[in-house]
């Protein structure tokens, strides 16, 4: 599989998810007063309540999903397999338990797979949106899963 590589290029204008947990919302939703200026031309999405937050506390239009334990961090995930999700920035509160750390852990994992920026906290996201990158095309190469499944399919 390594050796079979695809190009993939990440638009100018980027999808963007935001998620944050409970105790991280407010933190979530001062720091995209800061950004207004960048997230305004991109689309951004967002689980639940934060989605709903984001919109309501800062006028940005953010198309919502579950809530993160109802599925909604699931619903990020898949958009990142189906290359419908650039860019994650996900405020997780690691002070607190989560019960579906499971489904965290899972879209980290799946941010991962497919080489997608993820923030974890302030800083990073401040990194992220400070990048030429966030203004321009970004152009990496992934592995063709595709070709692994086929090339996988046919030697078992």
């Amino acid at each position: 599989m390594a050796d079979q590589m695809v190009t993939v290029v990440m638009e100018r204008q980027k999808n963007i998810a935001l998620i944050a947990h409970d105790n991280k919302k407010h933190e979530l939703i001062e720091w995209c007063r800061k950004n207004k200026e960048i997230l305004e031309h991109h689309f951004l999405c967002g689980t639940g309540t934060t989605a709903k937050m984001v919109a309501e506390h800062t006028g940005l239009p953010v198309r919502g999903f579950n809530s993160g334990p109802l599925g909604g961090d699931q619903q990020i995930g898949a958009r990142i397999v189906e290359g419908r999700v650039d860019v994650v920035i996900f405020f997780s509160d690691p002070l607190t338990a989560q019960p579906h750390d499971p489904d965290v852990k899972a879209l980290l994992r799946i941010a991962q797979v497919y080489d997608i920026p993820i923030a974890n906290n302030r800083a990073t996201a401040d990194y992220i949106m400070a990048s030429p990158f966030m203004s321009g095309t970004y152009t990496h190469e992934l592995p063709d899963f595709v070709a692994a499944v086929k090339q996988r399919a046919e030697t078992l």
